[in-house]
């Protein structure tokens, strides 16, 4: 084309508002299209990026750089334009178009141009603006949205993940996250950025939205960059900042509350089950075990969870809550994890803890009352009945013998209740009331039981009711002092040689009532009679004889020969 690129209106009735035509120093200005907001128009010094077609009077075109496919760029009043085009400018705003119309004298002149403009051939330039700037422009930030809390704006070294909309100055988009379903992610400062967003995202606070004016001396200047942006192309940017971090950032713990009665804090190798809320610094949800109604289970200071998350899990108390943000290099880094969590994100967890134990807790016994009067304790196989309620270390009650209209019965060591709580009831008086705490490797383990959580330490109050005391596994009765010397001699009190039930129950029940012998508790005193006649009257005919007549001690060393042989 010509030494410049002129932008006229046509002294025509062409014009889309109405407006007049107007001259400006002998050029004649049709503003055919006026944009609805104008914030700024064209001057001397300006840089200028426009579209035009050039006609004769008679409308024949010449020239056209939509048909050359590239806009004109052009700097205002240094004499880079022809006149009536430098003249026919001033005043424009971007998106407006004009038809300017200019004579000879401020065109080509007398002389023309070569074959294709004739001498004194007035021009018409149909001109629409698309972009406008100057090299004292400033990066031109306005914020349009703010969130309520800003604790961290961005600062050079920063990292950051932000959603964009990419325009240029005329409104045409040239790029967009929200397209690619991807932030953007990038450090500040580093020469990573065009320098025009370099500097608008500085001092933005998550959640914020900017708008960035970029000049494209400070995005890509001359060279444009590939089909989407051109030569000397201002460019917008909306900005929705998601995310901010620095690499040298550790976790953070915030809102922290913890119980005035707490005695213990978690150490490495500890297990631990809490309930967590998941978010991203924006506020977006990512997980939450609430929804699934379970508590996150595992061991901390092992490596089973994020980095981060295992550093703030140590030296929390049970009941105690915190916030936790955990910079991307703590948590999943650049790769992120699945869909829900993104490459470099930082992540936020609002956090309580259930409880904790570790796998070499034993049983804890607090003892809350005892009777001055205390004459026997209950020991293994000894029958006890007890109240209690079963609670988490939280306070969630999960049985009581209250629900039940008898108190509970056990034997202890006879497997009937979980070991931890077997340990606790040992060694209580009648009327003691105890708190005992059971670690779950004493209690339901992992898996845990119906209406018991998986891994969940358990604390008992107990109260011990009443005790009968026991005899050893596979005994029916024991002497409590030396047995009669000749013992079937004892047994048969009519001196007949033989010893029918009725007679062998009288003995029996005379060595209780002499406490000279203790039955097996938990059995009517007919059925321990029973079984134990049962089990001498070898051939049963319905007596005992001298020659049936074992004590169960002479059995089992007995079997112990027989088994050695």
């Amino acid at each position: 084309m010509f030494a410049c690129c002129i932008f006229t209106v046509l002294l025509t009735a062409w014009s889309c508002v109405g407006s007049n035509p107007s001259p400006v120093g002998d050029v004649v200005v049709d503003k055919y299209f006026m944009p609805p907001v104008c914030t700024r128009a064209v001057k001397t010094g300006d840089h200028v990026r426009y579209h035009y077609n050039v006609t004769f009077l008679d409308g024949k075109t010449f020239d056209s750089s939509h048909q050359k496919g590239a806009a004109k760029v052009g700097l205002i009043g240094e004499g880079k334009l022809i006149a009536g085009v430098d003249k026919g400018l001033q005043g424009m705003c971007v998106n407006e178009r004009r038809k300017v119309t200019v004579p000879p004298h401020l065109a080509y002149g007398s002389t023309g141009a070569g074959e294709v403009i004739p001498p004194d051939t007035t021009l018409v330039f149909d001109l629409h603006l698309l972009d406008l700037w100057n090299k004292a422009d400033l990066v031109v930030t306005k914020t349009l949205a703010t969130p309520k809390d800003c604790k961290r704006s961005v600062m050079r070294t920063d990292f950051v993940r932000y959603h964009y909309n990419g325009t240029l100055l005329d409104g045409s988009i040239f790029d967009s996250s929200y397209v690619k379903k991807q932030t953007h992610d990038t450090l500040v400062g580093e020469g990573w950025l065009i320098k025009g967003m370099d500097e608008g995202l500085l001092g933005m606070c998550v959640g914020e939205i900017r708008n960035i004016v970029v000049p494209p001396f400070k995005a890509y200047g001359e060279k444009g960059l590939g089909a989407e942006i051109p030569s000397q192309a201002t460019l917008v940017f909306d900005v929705l900042l998601v995310d901010i971090y620095n690499p040298k950032d550790n976790i953070t713990v915030e809102d922290q509350v913890v119980p005035e009665s707490c005695t213990r804090r978690t150490v490495a190798g500890d297990y631990i089950r809490y309930h967590y809320n998941g978010t991203f610094l924006n506020g977006v949800t990512f997980d939450t075990s609430y929804q699934r109604n379970h508590t996150y289970n595992t061991y901390i200071g092992m490596g089973y969870v994020i980095a981060g998350m295992d550093h703030a899990l140590l030296g929390v108390c049970v009941g105690e809550r915190r916030r936790v943000i955990i910079p991307p290099h703590l948590a999943y880094g650049e790769q992120g994890a699945g869909q829900e969590i993104p490459g470099s994100a930082v992540l936020v967890f609002d956090i309580h803890v259930i409880d904790f134990h570790n796998p070499k807790d034993k049983v804890e016994v607090k003892i809350i009352h005892k009777p001055e009067l205390c004459n026997e304790t209950s020991a293994m196989n000894d029958l006890i009945r007890y109240h209690y309620n079963c609670s988490l270390l939280d306070g969630t009650l999960l049985f009581s013998s209250g629900d039940y209209d008898n108190v509970q019965e056990a034997v202890l060591g006879a497997d009937k209740v979980i070991d931890g709580l077997d340990q606790g009831l040992r060694g209580m008086c009648m009327g003691e009331k105890r708190v005992v705490t059971v670690p779950p490797h004493l209690g339901h383990g992992e898996r845990g039981a119906t209406g018991v959580p998986g891994s969940a330490v358990l604390v008992f109050e107990l109260e011990l009711v009443s005790l009968e005391k026991g005899v050893p596994p596979g005994y029916m009765f024991v002497w409590l002092g030396e047995s009669p010397a000749d013992l079937f001699e004892a047994l048969d009190m009519n001196k007949n040689q033989e010893v029918p039930q009725e007679e062998f129950g009288e003995f029996i029940k005379l060595q209780v009532a002499e406490g000279k012998g203790r039955m097996k508790p938990g059995m009517t005193p007919e059925q321990v009679i029973a079984d134990m006649f049962n089990n001498q009257d070898r051939n049963g005919d319905g007596v005992i004889t001298a020659n049936e007549l074992k004590l169960k001690v002479e059995e089992d060393k007995e079997r112990e020969r027989h088994e050695e042989l």
